[in-house]
């Protein structure tokens, strides 16, 4: 199972961790765990092409942090904060037993 945990302060939030691997498929060809991967990698990237701000970001087997400071969020960080948090409700709902979101 994948554990996504968002971090914030207040309102805002400043990042997430991703653990583990879903077991939907055999690696490779895991659903669940591309999505995972493609939503947090695609947040990383456009936080520093899109909102001009550098996350510091943690990535290991099965693992992922993505953090910014919090004089960083503004209305571009949060817009794209949550759009990755929205995916990863909205596969939460669908695949329950794989991915299990934990928000402050």
């Amino acid at each position: 199972m994948i554990r996504a945990k968002i971090i914030q302060a207040g309102e805002q939030i400043l990042g997430f961790e991703c653990k583990g691997h879903a077991g939907y498929a055999e690696e490779g060809s895991d659903i669940i765990c591309a999505a995972v991967s493609i939503l947090t990698t695609t947040c990383a990237n456009a936080l520093e092409s899109v909102a001009g701000v550098g996350a510091n970001a943690k990535v290991d087997e099965g693992y992922m942090q993505v953090l910014i400071e919090k004089d960083q969020a503004n209305h571009d960080t949060q817009v794209i904060f949550r759009t990755v948090l929205q995916g990863l409700r909205d596969l939460e709902e669908a695949y329950p037993e794989y991915l299990q979101l934990k928000e402050n």
